[in-house]
């Protein structure tokens, strides 16, 4: 990030007392890396957020049937895509062999909510009700066309696996609020099946390991092996560690590895944790109203509805990075009967939590964003009937939502074509989206991305890690802060 504070990453504070730094200087040096040593500066300027509550949606929810309405795909339904919209965009490999790709209207109604007038399908009553304090982005896109690079490249920059995510790298810029949880955990929908999630996608990549996300599962251990085994009380515990960080200390002499303090700290963290968590994790203390408000699943643990509860209670606990995961939206068939009960579980839930971090005047520095990793076509995938269509994946043009944390509520930023297709000015003419240009109206991965950093108080260019000889950052060479959607 900062090239001075960087190129001490790889040191460690017994480096700088042997180097002679002492008196003044030394404590100034100790206080600016602090006992962990982090390589990252503060913050570049005032952040409007201080927290992060990403609720993913994986498998690509289908923006036809949830916000962007289009009446002319009803109006054309069955009908092929004209050549003039596709273009020479590339197809999946599942829809690249269709006989014809026939326009898919949607099966669901759509009404305008709220004093901005956001359309927003009837599968989300829940929310519509909230429209006016959300920001709609219909106008995203990306690079990937599959699920594992596309889910990839928005949690880490990169569609190739290895590089941190982005809680990670927050983790690294900015650090904790609370010394008894980790910088960045994550949530993942119990029983969800479809396309499968993976630890790297929260990983730390060529960070420190202390910077990784830690999952919290439902269930009696909320995090694997941090409670005691049998026989082995909290003193015995106690000393046992204390034993080891000695081993380590002594290793750590000799090699000079800034990993084994890390190693330290991580098990330091983890005592921490072990009064932290139950605390945290344990709902029964919520009143009436707050189950009432996320409906009755949030009393199921596991579930998005508790997740999103457990997520604000988290939140209140000052963790910086929040990430929740939910799959089961990669309708390619039986749309019309399948993403119902995707909305079911997930629509009251994600409107509840932006209810309650406001009530809680939480919502002003929580910046709140659901959304997948691509959207649908505006064909449909297989055979078109009266009853039954699905969608192929589509990485043209898309939509999420944000909600709190600096961004402007009530709005709706970029516009699609008629048919839901491409990316279109404001009089609906398409427009060339290139990440190698910025396009305003257009938004990209990356440009998401160096917003969220901005919302956060960081310049997306100056978060840089020097790794093999490169400086590596979250929007890679690209990303623009999309100012028109910042309060």
């Amino acid at each position: 990030m900062n090239p001075t504070l960087d190129s001490f990453s790889g040191l460690t504070r017994r480096h700088f007392f042997k180097a002679g730094a002492t008196g003044i200087g030394g404590a100034a040096l100790a206080s600016m890396f602090g006992e962990s040593l982090r390589a990252a500066a503060p913050p570049t300027f005032a952040p409007k957020a201080k927290r992060i509550i990403y609720l993913f949606q994986s498998g690509g929810p289908a923006q036809q049937d949830l916000f962007d309405y289009k009446p002319l795909l009803n109006e054309k339904n069955g009908q092929p895509l004209p050549d003039h919209v596709r273009g020479t965009q590339r197809l999946t490999g599942m829809s690249a062999q269709q006989a014809s790709i026939p326009l898919a209207g949607s099966h669901f109604k759509f009404q305008q909510h709220g004093q901005s007038g956001a359309w927003v399908s009837e599968l989300m009553p829940h929310t519509a009700a909230i429209a006016d304090k959300l920001c709609f982005v219909k106008s995203m896109f990306t690079d990937a066309i599959n699920h594992d690079p596309a889910i990839t490249f928005f949690q880490t920059g990169s569609q190739i696996a290895g590089r941190p995510s982005m809680g990670s790298w927050l983790s690294y810029g900015l650090g904790s609020d609370n010394a008894n949880l980790p910088d960045f955990i994550v949530l993942v929908s119990a029983g969800q099946g479809d396309q499968p999630l993976y630890a790297r996608l929260w990983g730390n990549g060529f960070l420190d390991s202390k910077y990784q996300g830690v999952q919290f599962r439902s269930g009696k251990d909320p995090v694997l092996y941090l409670s005691n085994p049998d026989g082995i009380c909290q003193s015995g515990r106690r000393a046992m560690l204390d034993k080891l960080s000695a081993l380590n200390r002594a290793q750590f002499e000799s090699e000079l590895d800034p990993e084994i303090e890390s190693r330290i700290a991580q098990y330091e963290m983890a005592y921490r944790m072990q009064t932290s968590v139950p605390d945290v994790t344990d709902l029964s203390s919520e009143p009436e109203s707050v189950y009432q408000l996320y409906g009755e699943d949030s009393r199921k643990p596991g579930t998005f509805a508790a997740n999103c509860l457990l997520a604000r209670r988290l939140a209140e606990r000052g963790v910086r990075f929040i990430q929740l995961y939910h799959q089961g939206w990669d309708q390619h068939d039986n749309l019309p009967s399948a993403i119902p009960g995707q909305c079911q579980e997930t629509d009251r839930a994600s409107a509840a939590l932006v209810r309650d971090l406001e009530q809680r005047g939480l919502l002003e520095d929580t910046l709140v964003i659901w959304g997948g990793e691509f959207g649908r076509t505006s064909y449909s995938q297989g055979k078109l009937t009266k009853d039954n269509y699905g969608r192929d994946h589509h990485p043209r043009c898309f939509t999420i939502w944000m909600a709190g944390g600096g961004v402007k509520p009530g709005m709706t930023h970029g516009h699609t074509d008629a048919y839901g297709y491409n990316i279109a000015d404001a009089d609906g003419n398409p427009l060339t989206a290139d990440k190698h240009i910025y396009t305003p109206g257009a938004v990209h991965v990356h440009d998401l991305q160096a917003t969220i950093l901005h919302l956060m108080g960081i310049d997306h260019t100056a978060l840089t890690f020097l790794h093999q000889g490169r400086r590596y950052r979250l929007t890679d060479v690209h990303g623009h802060v999309v100012k028109e959607i910042v309060a």
